[in-house]
C-alpha cells in the first residue's frame, strides 16, 4: 500500500489518453490541478472545484467523474480518459462532436469538453435514449450559454445515427 505523507510528492503513473504518463504529486492535489499545471492538459475546465458544474468531467476507467473531486494519487496504475480521447486518430470531431456543432450545443465552450465526456458514456450506456434521459443526464452540467436545447438535439441525433448504423 502506498504511504502518504503531507508535503511530500509522490510518483504517479496511470494511462492518459491511451499513453502512459508519470509524474509527482502531494497526496491532496486533485486529479485536475495534476492535469491542468503538471502535465498542461488545458482541457480539463476548473470552474466550481465542488464537482457540481461537470467541467472537469473525465471517464476514470471508463466511468465519468469529477477530476475537481479526484486525488492525483488515485489515478496511479488506471485509465484517465479526456474529451481529446473521443476525436479519431486524425484529429476530426467524432459524431457527437460533430452533432453538437452542427446543433449549436457549444457557445463559450467551457463547459463543453466535461458535457461531450458525460455524454459519450451516456449514449455507451443508453443506445436509445428519451428526451427525458438526455435531459437528466445533462442536469449534472452547468452551461450558462446555450439553454441546453442545441446539445439535447445533439445526443439524440447521436444516438439515432449510431443505432441506424448498428442495425445495418
Amino acid at each position: 500500500m502506498l504511504e502518504l505523507k503531507a508535503g511530500e510528492r509522490h510518483p504517479i503513473k496511470f494511462t492518459l489518453d491511451g499513453v502512459e504518463v508519470r509524474g509527482f504529486a502531494e497526496p491532496r492535489m486533485l486529479l485536475s490541478d495534476f492535469l491542468r499545471h503538471e502535465l498542461g492538459r488545458t482541457e480539463i475546465h476548473i470552474a466550481c472545484e465542488q464537482g457540481v458544474c461537470g467541467a472537469c468531467t473525465i471517464m476514470l476507467d471508463g466511468n465519468p467523474a469529477r477530476s475537481c473531486l479526484t486525488f492525483a494519487v488515485q489515478a496511479i496504475g488506471r485509465r484517465v480518459e479526456t474529451v481529446r480521447s473521443l476525436s479519431p486518430a486524425d484529429g476530426k470531431l467524432n459524431d457527437l462532436q460533430e452533432s453538437f456543432r452542427r446543433h449549436h450545443g457549444l457557445q463559450c465552450g467551457y463547459c463543453t469538453p466535461g458535457i461531450l465526456v458525460s455524454s459519450e458514456a451516456f449514449l455507451r450506456d443508453n443506445a436509445k435514449p428519451s428526451e427525458k434521459e438526455v435531459r437528466e443526464m445533462l442536469s449534472g452540467h452547468i452551461c450558462r450559454c446555450t439553454g441546453y436545447a442545441g446539445m439535447v438535439d445533439a445526443i439524440l441525433e447521436t444516438a439515432e445515427k449510431r443505432a441506424t448504423t448498428a442495425a445495418s
